[in-house]
Order: C-alpha cells, then structure tokens, then sequence
C-alpha cells in the first residue's frame, strides 16, 4: 500500500493545523508522526485516516500500484486512537466476534488465541464497561494489529498503559509490522522507536491567515 500527502492542508477557520505537507508513505515502513502536545499530529492522522476532510491538496491510495477510492483504502485500515470508543454494552468475546465482522484477525486467529495474546483471559465474559483504562487500551491495541489489514494507524497508542502494557505493546506491534504500513502519532519514544521515518508536524505549521478587513 502507498500514500501519497501532496501539498496537503487542513484549518480551521483562519488558522492552517499543518500546510504544504508532501510526504510519501510506503507498506513495508513504519512512520512516526512528531511535535508537542496541540501542534496537530492526530488531526492529520485523521485526514489520513478519512476520519476529517483535509482543506487543500490532494491525498491519493495506492494498493499494489494501483490507485484506488479512498472507500476501498480505509478498509485496509486498522485506527486506535484516545477518541475513539468500545461498545461498552458488550462482554469482551461479543467486542470480539463484533469486530471481525467487519475485520478478519491476521492470520486465521482465533477470538481465544486473540483473548490469550491481549492477556485477557480472565475478562473473556466481563463487560467492557467494567474493563479498567488500562484493560480498554490493550483491547483497542490488540483489535487494531490483530486485524488483517495493510495499513495501521496508531494514534498516542500507549495512553492508560504501564509499563507492563507498554512492553507488551512493543512487543505485539514488532511481531505484525512486516510488510505493513505503520503510522504512529506521538511525542514518547517508547511508542515510536521502532518506526524508521519521523516527520515533524510543526515543520508544516503556517501563519494565520487574517480576515479581510469589512468594508463600510
């Protein structure tokens, strides 16, 4: 898979998030996406992610070199991200068998060898609702890199963890990054020091653009 940022763009009213931006990302490298907390990194993760329209420029989706509608691109996605939520109302194995009708697990996974590898076996029949923030994390983490798909995007992807959960992260996302396209949203290192590309948001940043003053 491939995409491709050309002079990409996104505001809000007067103020440009990021400008400019022409980036190429490629399966087979995994990307962090870089700056301080508010400097735009999950905004533009969204645009890629089709979650928000970008405001100028263009963003193409290539899948075995061929370019494709971004319809048929974000169902090789696979998106954890702070604002995005479980189905609380479920227990973890209805979370699971829900999820993967729309995304199939890697490699003909089974929901119990998923429930085993997220460490989960205990809450297999607990509601999500009573999941800890930390349980919720590992949940949103193991269905995004467990699903069978060519592009993954990680949006500040050890929120909630410990250190326990942030090893276990490290070692599930090395384990099914190959051949993948990985994008990391973050300022830790620990979420992003196995990614081989870093582009910093704030090298993208532009001035405001100031309202035309209103005739009389």
């Amino acid at each position: 898979m491939q995409i491709n940022l050309s002079n990409l763009g996104k505001r809000y009213n007067y103020e440009w998030i990021f400008r400019n931006l022409t980036y190429t990302l490629e399966s087979g490298t995994s990307y962090a996406i870089l700056g301080h907390n508010g400097s735009g990194k999950s905004t533009l993760l969204t645009v890629i992610a089709g979650h928000n329209l970008h405001s100028e420029g263009e963003i193409t989706y290539l899948i075995d070199g061929k370019a494709v509608a971004p319809d048929a691109a974000y169902r090789q996605l696979s998106l954890t991200a702070p604002y995005l939520e479980l189905v609380e109302e479920f227990t973890l194995s209805e979370m699971i068998a829900f999820h993967t009708r729309f995304k199939q697990l890697r490699g003909n996974l089974s929901h119990d060898a998923l429930i085993e590898r997220m460490g989960l076996q205990k809450s297999r029949n607990k509601y999500v609702k009573d999941f800890s923030s930390g349980m919720k994390q590992r949940l949103k983490l193991g269905l995004a890199i467990y699903s069978d798909t060519k592009l993954l995007v990680l949006d500040e992807p050890t929120t909630n963890l410990d250190q326990e959960g942030v090893s276990w992260y490290q070692e599930h996302v090395a384990a099914n990054k190959e051949g993948r396209l990985i994008i990391v949203g973050s300022n830790i290192v620990h979420e992003y020091s196995f990614c081989d590309q870093h582009l910093y948001i704030t090298d993208y940043h532009a001035q405001a653009k100031q309202p035309k003053s209103a005739k009389s």
